[in-house]
């Protein structure tokens, strides 16, 4: 027996001994290391801050190299859309004055140890004040006409209501400017091209106005509208300050309506009214039982499937419907965010991009966590309240901020794992 347990530790021994030789590391338990869910696959130290990208600084170039715009800068930049790396479009709410950050300034008439701005956090939003949001504020649940959310401030001085709508190139110049529409718009919201429209109209949704502007590719012409300028309401050619639109195959078009309204409006490939779905839900009481919604903002639709997946962000959750309107699903996202824009790209996942935890997350089409990544700050790279984004042929991701005012590029790190890049849009009539 002694023989036998001695042969056995001699084996023993000469495998450890073995390993030691061949510098194979011998890991004890909880020591190996873990699979990587880093967005580049084997990099050593460091965050994801951007995830698997790099933010493209001084992209666009600044609003104050233009003649005549010296000293101002973009104000709230609700929209971006991305025909090509070479036509990116932006809906912005008028222009601000570019301020920089002043040197901290003693508070003590309020609190010992206080000072403004505060150190590392964004020095200005760019949608709060009465000099901030011009011509009213119209956040969720207010009314754009009512005197008390009129903007009080001196326009040309305080803001310039200009630029509304433009389009970089890819070395972020302005391209193309549109200032025949700055009169028509009110609070521009988003813009779009319909993926399976092969003569590529744009579409821009304008919140306080409670409509949507079909135009010419140029943007020169606006060839339909839907809904009623300047009226409010809930029946076939009304909206109640609509939010985003969402397309499927045969070009049926969704839109959330929206910051005000509570539905889920359909119309055909032509424009014409089909159905609505949803209800006001009281907070508190039936506000989380399916088709009760409270802010409509993001919306989206699978192209396979033909469900609609709706942002519910007052009352934070996803909710999926099939496309008449039947209640499918719901995901809770109360311990999360709010979300503010919705796409489902060419590989048929989720991308959403929330507001207060400034992360771009991805989930599967069953609402499952996948990835996320984000942070909140002013520098390049992060957000204040993202409100929406785009992605190129070339797989750049554009984003919209609303509070830092910006619109940001940011191209793929080399070796990006695939499945961490927002997907490329179906480009189904053109590319």
């Amino acid at each position: 027996m002694k023989r036998y347990v001695a042969v056995i530790a001699a084996a023993v021994a000469a495998f450890g001994a073995g390993l030691f030789m061949s510098g194979t590391p011998v890991y004890v338990q909880g020591q190996a290391p873990a699979v990587s869910t880093a967005a580049v696959s084997g990099q050593k130290g460091g965050i994801d801050v951007m995830g698997p990208y790099d933010v493209v600084v001084g992209w666009p170039k600044p609003l104050s190299n233009l003649a005549g715009h010296e000293g101002w800068t973009w104000g709230a930049v609700q929209g971006v859309f991305a025909e090509s790396p070479d036509r990116v479009f932006i809906l912005q709410r008028g222009e601000l004055p570019d301020l920089k950050r002043p040197n901290p300034v003693a508070l003590n008439q309020i609190g010992p140890s206080l000072a403004f701005p505060t150190g590392q956090v964004p020095f200005r939003n760019a949608s709060q004040g009465m000099n901030a949001s011009p011509p009213g504020g119209g956040g969720p649940g207010a009314d754009p006409d009512d005197p008390a959310q009129a903007w009080k401030g001196r326009m040309g001085i305080d803001a310039r209501w200009e630029h509304l709508m433009v389009a970089f190139n890819a070395a972020g110049d302005i391209v193309e400017q549109f200032p025949q529409w700055d009169t028509l718009m009110k609070r521009p919201h988003a813009i779009y091209i319909n993926p399976y429209d092969a003569e590529k109209h744009l579409w821009v949704v304008d919140d306080h106005s409670h409509a949507i502007f079909k135009m010419t590719h140029d943007g020169k012409t606006i060839v339909q509208t839907i809904g009623t300028p300047g009226k409010s309401g809930a029946d076939a050619s009304h909206f109640n300050r609509p939010t985003f639109l969402a397309f499927l195959p045969d070009s049926t078009m969704f839109v959330a309506d929206g910051y005000n309204g509570n539905r889920v409006v359909k119309f055909d490939k032509s424009g014409k009214f089909v159905l609505a779905w949803g209800e006001t839900g009281a907070p508190g009481g039936n506000a989380r039982r399916p088709g009760y919604v409270n802010t409509v903002h993001g919306i989206t639709a699978d192209p396979m499937t033909r469900r609609v997946y709706v942002s519910d962000r007052s009352n934070r959750r996803m909710q999926v419907f099939d496309e008449n309107g039947t209640f499918v699903d719901q995901w809770d996202f109360s311990r999360s965010s709010n979300t503010q824009f919705l796409m489902v790209p060419a590989d048929r996942s989720l991308w959403a991009i929330e507001d207060t935890t400034s992360k771009v997350v991805k989930y599967d089409l069953e609402g499952h966590y996948l990835y996320s990544w984000g942070l909140l700050n002013d520098f390049p790279g992060a957000f204040l309240n993202p409100h929406g984004f785009s992605v190129d042929q070339e797989q750049n991701l554009y984003v919209a901020e609303v509070g830092n005012g910006r619109v940001q590029k940011f191209k793929p790190r080399p070796g990006a794992n695939p499945s961490m890049l927002v997907g490329k849009p179906v480009y189904a009539a053109w590319r």
